[in-house]
Formats: C-alpha cells, structure tokens, sequence
C-alpha cells in the first residue's frame, strides 16, 4: 500500500509539473506556428495524460483480493501501461501528419525568441519529471511508471531539437521547423518501441533470468534443503510472487520439513526486493513423487518440462 501510495504522488506531482509545461508551450505554439514545438507539445500533453490511467491503476492495486481475484488487483497497472503505449502512439502519428502537412505546404514561423524559451522550459520540465519517475518507479518495481519516466526523458531531448529547428530558420531554413518534427515523431516511435516491449514482458510474466538464479542460489544455500526443483517468478504490479521448489530429507517429520521451507520463503523475502509473497513447497529427496501429475504436466508444458525436472 505504501508503495501505491507514492506511485500516486510522483504520478500527481509529475501531471503537476507537465501540465504547466504544455500549457506554456501551448500559447506558444498558438501565436508562432511551429510545428515542431506543437509535435513536443502534443507528447507533453501525452505524457502528462498518462498520470490518469496509472493513478487509477495504483487505486485499484490497493485493493484487498476477493475470491475471483484471488491475486488480487495489482495487474490493473500492467493494463495501465497499455493505454500508456495508446497515448505514445497517438501523439507520434499526430505529430508526424502535422510535420507532413508541413512540409507539403510551407508557411513561415514567427516569435522565434519564445519558440526556443518554450524549447527550454519543455525540456527542464521533462528532464525533471523524467529523474523522479523512474527514480520511484525503480524504487518501488513499477515497470509502467519506469516506462512513463523513459518517456519523459525522450520529450526533453525532443525539446531541445525543436531549438535546432528554431535557430535553422532563424538562418532562413524554412524547412528546418518541419524536418525537426519528423525526427520528433522519429523519437517518439522509439520510445513507443522501449515502453510496448517492457510492458509486453510484464504482461507474458517476463523476469529478469538473474532474479531467478538468485531465488535457485538461496534455496540452495538454506540449511536443510538438499536440492532445488522448479523455480518461477512473476510480476504482479509492481509486486513480485514466488512458486518454488526444494526437496529435504524424506525421513524427517513433517512440521521439520515445514519449518525448512518457512525458512526458505523467509530467505527469499529478504533476498529479493520486492518479493511480497513466496510459495515453497517440499518434497522428499530422491524420485520425482509427482509420476501420477505427469501425464497432465506433459499435456500443458510439454514433455521438456519433465525432463527439466529430472
């Protein structure tokens, strides 16, 4: 709940600060022309809309689970990032017609002087808001919020190109205003590229192969356990879940095997930031005791997992 807590208020702060910056650079972009400064602008306007679906989503994952959804509702963020992804992709292809139409039919660009303070202030408004989103949403696991803070960065850089643009036609370029806002759009294409991948790998359970190896390595090393099978991991929000594997000792008592695989799962916790929940089931040491689920294991996974198990 916490860490929902201060999603939501990097979210509102950053809407905050956004919203400021492309109001500015809205009345600029209504007496000068520019087309670029409107491409940056409109991925302002973008950004700072993205606050809304993510506020809603940290809303939602401070929900208690219900018996339908018994992981309760830390996936609304990962639906969250889709409309994120929506957002970037609907303000590249405005900013692109608009540079396009731009192109194919010229026209001059005036208040040259407020075109490249707007620039300025578009880009320390991103920069600002790009260090602190991702700055909380590393510190709290949220893939979306990290996402959104990327996305902020690229708008900086965008407005600081629409400065080049303003001083080309300064130099009588008149072709430089449009050209800028094609290489916005370009940025923004690759922005919309990182942000779609990272929550495509959220949304297909997706973990960094080092966390699972660190989950094998700690098993491993707790006393009691002699070997380790399946180990998986999965995000839900910005929360991390555990379902492992460990064989022990088939003669001990069962409350001794019990007490090893609490331990284990306590082990995990503080092993892995941002592990909230860790399932650690036993096994006595030796034969695989699970040939009579075999069969509905090769149906659902194939028969590599069996093998893997062995």
């Amino acid at each position: 709940m916490e860490t929902s807590k201060e999603g939501t208020r990097a979210l509102w702060i950053s809407l905050a600060v956004l919203g400021v910056t492309a109001i500015l650079q809205g009345v600029v972009v209504a007496f000068s022309g520019s087309v670029a400064l409107l491409g940056d602008t409109l991925h302002n306007v973008a950004d700072a809309l993205t606050a809304v679906p993510l506020g809603i989503a940290f809303v939602l994952g401070r929900r208690t689970p219900t018996t339908r959804y018994t992981y309760g509702f830390g996936r609304a963020e990962d639906l969250a990032g889709i409309v994120i992804v929506v957002f970037i992709a609907g303000s590249a292809i405005i900013a692109g017609y608009e540079a396009v139409q731009r192109l194919l039919h010229p026209s001059d660009v005036s208040y040259l002087g407020f075109v490249a303070v707007a620039a300025l202030i578009g880009f320390a408004g991103n920069e600002l808001v790009a260090r602190y989103r991702i700055s909380v949403g590393r510190r709290i696991g949220s893939a979306a919020l990290v996402a959104d803070g990327l996305h902020a960065r690229t708008d900086g850089f965008t407005s600081l190109a629409v400065l080049v643009g303003a001083g080309g036609v300064a130099l009588g370029w008149r072709w430089a205003d449009p050209v800028v806002g094609l290489l916005i759009t370009i940025a923004i294409l690759f922005v919309l590229r990182d942000a779609a991948r990272e929550v495509y790998r959220r949304l297909m359970d997706a973990v960094d192969p080092d966390l699972v190896a660190k989950a094998g390595s700690v098993l491993r090393e707790t006393p009691g356990v002699q070997a380790i099978g399946d180990v998986h991991l999965r995000w839900i929000g910005h929360q991390l879940r555990a379902e492992c594997e460990i064989s022990v000792d088939g003669g001990i008592p069962v409350a001794q095997a019990h007490t090893i695989a609490v331990d284990a799962e306590h082990r995990l916790m503080h092993a892995i930031p941002r592990l909230t929940r860790a399932f650690v089931h036993a096994d006595p040491v030796g034969d695989d005791h699970h040939d009579e689920l075999e069969h509905h294991r090769e149906s659902t996974h194939g028969a590599a997992s069996r093998t893997a198990r062995r």
